[in-house]
């Protein structure tokens, strides 16, 4: 069991709901959350497009920071609305302190003021080959021509946690795999080593063809727009360089969305395409 559903205990049904009641589930999706409009518009595009292929009565999206609704906002709603067994799922890439932490946080607090709710969490997406297919196809779809002459550079959200380390370590080597390119190196917009500007410049060394660079994060912002900024830079100065934009954009991201808020990492039957 993971740390954050680790963190989350069952209690005790709400006063008036008798053994054998049936219970009323309910979705909800925590987000990052982002000062872009344009992010924040597009989070919510995806939380709707998700939610209108899941058969369960109750869902709501909220975010963890920055963007409206909160959880504790988005929680309540799925109360109000009759929710007595609440499924949790994080829409974040990987695990770090806010799925070790942050949310687990709130919604201790929740769990206190709703005790009548059972409660249950789902996982990061984590490093699936489902993903990495998707960042493969983003990439092709980009470079159609693509060789082992060009370079990747994965850029990361960045955190001091060393499993994020570990993870990109994964994802390098799954991205190397299924591009055969001969450079694919890892750097991060905050908190860690090497940053943006140092990523840049070491591929920019030892590249022969185009360096792509894949942004790993899920939608647009203002970290994406860092990232923008300094392809834009380097385009301007006669060097080919693109970037494959969010990952979101890509199927796949949904596709694994859906399995987590279903609970069914195998199986696609209560989705409605």
């Amino acid at each position: 069991m993971s740390s954050l559903a680790g963190s989350i205990k069952t209690y005790k049904r709400q006063p008036g709901v008798r053994k054998g009641d049936v219970k009323m589930r309910a979705i909800l999706y925590i987000g990052h959350g982002t000062r872009s409009k344009k992010g924040a518009k597009e989070a919510v595009s995806f939380f709707q497009n998700v939610m209108k292929k899941i058969d369960v009565p109750v869902q709501e999206f909220c975010f963890l920071e920055l963007t409206l609704p909160s959880i504790e906002e988005g929680f309540k709603r799925c109360v109000e609305r009759g929710a007595t067994e609440i499924t949790v799922v994080p829409i974040f890439l990987l695990t770090a302190g806010h799925i070790k932490e942050d949310i687990p946080q709130a919604l201790k607090s929740l769990q206190k003021k709703y005790p009548f709710v059972q409660i249950h969490v789902r996982n990061s997406f984590g490093v699936q080959d489902v993903i990495l297919e998707g960042i493969a196809a983003l990439v092709r779809n980009l470079v159609e021509d693509l060789s082992p002459n060009d370079s990747i550079l994965i850029v990361g959200r960045g955190s001091s946690d060393p499993e994020i380390h570990r993870s990109f370590a994964v994802i390098s080597k799954g991205i190397q795999t299924r591009l055969n390119t001969e450079n694919v190196d890892v750097c991060y917009l905050a908190a860690t080593e090497p940053r943006l500007e140092e990523g840049l410049e070491n591929i920019t060394e030892k590249a022969a063809g185009r360096v792509i660079v894949i942004p790993y994060l899920l939608f647009s912002g203002l970290l994406l727009s860092e990232v923008h900024q300094h392809v834009l830079k380097r385009q301007r100065n006669g060097q080919s360089i693109l970037h494959t934009g969010p990952l979101s954009t890509h199927s796949a991201i949904e596709e694994v969305v859906l399995r987590s808020a279903l609970g069914r990492e195998h199986q696609h039957a209560a989705v409605h395409y």
